[in-house]
């Protein structure tokens, strides 16, 4: 979904997202296919700029404090298909076509971890890809 956003639309999608006090709002990315949330990251206005021009999903690194472009060290990046925005404004939902696994694990979801009715957890889903292969350049 690469577009030509002008300068004077991405004001106007951005005024209708709620930042937080440090600039960011959650962005949930769901596989747009199966359905199936494969992650949460958070997504400041340049990380929002970067992902509607490009294509190419783009989200806050708050330990590192800069840009990260998701797949960039992996090349398990995701391609946007669809930018929403929830009713109050401070939640967004990027659907996307997941390239490989989400997860720095090595899963497809970070979300593999289950709690049952008696409050144990669960991991209901294997590696995939060994964290080590994901970011040796292999």
């Amino acid at each position: 979904m690469p577009t030509k956003i002008d300068d004077a639309t991405l004001v106007t999608i951005l005024a209708q997202i709620k930042f937080d006090e440090q600039g960011l709002v959650p962005a949930i990315a769901q596989d747009h296919e199966k359905g199936d949330v494969v992650m949460m990251a958070w997504m400041n206005a340049e990380a929002i700029r970067e992902t509607l021009q490009s294509g190419r999903v783009c989200y806050w690194s708050r330990s590192r404090k800069n840009l990260w472009k998701k797949g960039e060290t992996s090349g398990q990046h995701q391609d946007l298909v669809n930018f929403l925005i929830d009713c109050d404004g401070d939640t967004i939902l990027v659907k996307v076509r997941q390239h490989g696994v989400a997860c720095h694990t090595g899963r497809r979801s970070c979300f593999y971890r289950s709690v049952d009715a008696k409050g144990t957890i669960k991991e209901i889903m294997g590696v995939t890809v060994s964290p080590e292969t994901l970011y040796s350049g292999s």
